[in-house]
């Protein structure tokens, strides 16, 4: 909860000239007229004589004139305060922005007229209308934001507007806080694969079992005050003279890296339906589901840059600080944006010189050089995978027919045979297909016709009649995939 502060209806601008002019501008359509019907009554009783059309023309010129002096003059206090439910929503998702208005003053208010400002892309600016609040009453209300578009949105300032009875004069009031709603990239649900490479990623090799149980360091060091006797090396004691232990355990997590190419060069279209949207979308689901297999995630771009906070060897999952680590992501990647590179290669430098682990990529258009560096960065993973949109078939010329996209099946078949699994992903592509597509591919357990998807222990149909099941919960499939495309055994544990 945002306490947004108290608001006075009198306001301390009331002193002198511009207090008047601030009455009178708050006027409405029926107090501005009044108030000129009363001049010209008093006009025409004064040019005709008429004393009785005189006092109807001061009653209607007084009247609203009156109605502004007292409203602003007025001393209650109110205050306003704004909770969001939740804060940090999916884009297409619908968030509560709850208000409350408290009169914290001795006096019940008038009429209050409650506004709040929000973008044009969460939806029309909400109004509520407060009856009569009560010496130390309370009114909440509420009302609903949704946005398709991911991004950090203002709520506020609260707008306050006082009016009175008679609906002559109204006095807007402002509060000063304002709140931010976070609208992160859809996040979809991902089947549990073997997607590693080299003995790395969802534990089938030595690097999970170190993630589990560590190894200690052969070289002794120096007792400290506080080690664990039991841990004492005898052998180096004797050696040394002095008192010496063994390392504490050093355990090494399943690594898993993010690459997002954000190249403007690399996507056309926008919107929601465009393959950015797609792409930053697939990314977060990755993120996400790693960190709940217990890796260790890293979000890299094709800039260099990583998250905020982020260590060198990523946000560690399936720990208290998991949550926290997603949300650091979501939050960057509700914000990110293309980029002016028009290369690859400092997202390589920055794999070059790291450890090993899964690599999985979301890529755009690549030419026959960014895809030359794509392929090297192969070389440093335990494992790599890449999703390549294509843009030519996520978009649609003014005849209506698809685009076409020269050399695409090339930068494929160049990342193939670097040892990539690198699938091409259509326009409208569920994730959670395409990432068992990546796995099938892998393993080689892709149909002849390419489009066996299925899960872990419930292989999907195999359209030749050649899938077999096999035993421990572990698929077996007899068909390879046609044409030698892809070096479906390349990387294999």
């Amino acid at each position: 909860m945002s306490d947004a502060g108290a608001a006075r209806a009198g306001g301390d601008e009331g002193d002198g000239r511009g207090g008047v002019r601030v009455a009178l501008a708050g006027l409405t359509t029926r107090g501005r007229s009044f108030l000129a019907a009363g001049i010209a009554a008093a006009v025409c009783a004064y040019v005709l004589g008429q004393p009785d059309l005189l006092r109807v023309g001061l009653l209607l010129a007084v009247l609203p004139l009156l109605c502004a002096a007292v409203l602003y003059r007025t001393r209650y206090r109110v205050a306003g305060s704004r909770r969001l439910s939740p804060a940090r929503v999916p884009a297409g998702a619908e968030a509560r922005v709850h208000l409350r208005m408290d009169n914290v003053s001795r006096l019940p208010t008038g009429l209050l007229m409650l506004q709040d400002r929000v973008p044009y892309v969460l939806g029309p600016r909400p109004r509520f209308v407060l009856d009569r609040v009560e010496p130390g009453g309370r009114r909440e209300v509420s009302y609903r934001v949704r946005s398709d578009l991911r991004g950090r949105y203002p709520l506020g300032p609260l707008q306050l507007r006082l009016s009175d009875p008679f609906g002559m004069c109204e006095l807007t009031r402002s509060f000063s806080t304002f709140d931010t709603l976070t609208v992160i990239p859809r996040v979809e649900p991902l089947p549990p694969v073997r997607l590693s490479g080299e003995a790395k990623g969802y534990g089938d090799g030595r690097q999970r079992s170190l993630a589990l149980a560590g190894e200690d360091d052969v070289i002794p060091r120096g007792y400290r005050y506080g080690d664990d006797l039991r841990r004492v090396h005898w052998r180096s004691t004797a050696r040394y003279g002095e008192l010496m232990v063994r390392r504490e355990e050093q355990p090494q997590r399943a690594r898993c890296t993010v690459l997002l190419d954000t190249r403007a060069v690399a996507f056309r279209g926008a919107g929601p339906d465009s393959a950015f949207e797609w792409a930053v979308s697939g990314a977060a689901s990755v993120m996400v589901h790693m960190l709940e297999q217990g890796f260790s995630v890293r979000l890299l771009t094709d800039t260099g840059s990583s998250v905020p906070g982020e260590g060198g060897d990523g946000f560690a999952g399936a720990s208290q600080e998991s949550a926290d680590a997603a949300g650091l992501m979501m939050d960057t990647l509700a914000v990110i944006d293309h980029s002016d590179g028009a290369g690859l290669s400092r997202a390589y430098d920055v794999l070059r010189g790291g450890n090993e682990g899964l690599l999985v990529a979301f890529l755009g258009d690549l030419d026959e050089a960014q895809a030359a560096v794509a392929a090297k960065m192969r070389q440093r993973s335990g494992g790599a995978v890449a999703f390549v949109l294509d843009s030519g078939t996520w978009l649609r010329d003014t005849a209506g027919a698809p685009g076409t996209a020269d050399g695409a099946e090339e930068r494929l078949r160049m990342l193939r045979d670097a040892g990539w699994t690198a699938v091409s992903v259509p326009r409208g592509a569920e994730l959670a297909d395409v990432w068992r597509r990546a796995d099938h591919e892998r393993t080689g357990t892709v149909s002849a016709g390419g489009t066996g998807f299925g899960t872990v222990g419930a292989p999907g149909a195999d359209p030749a009649g050649t899938a077999a099941r096999g035993t421990a919960g572990e698929p077996a499939y007899s068909a390879r995939p046609a044409g030698g495309a892809a070096d479906a055994g390349k990387g294999r544990p």
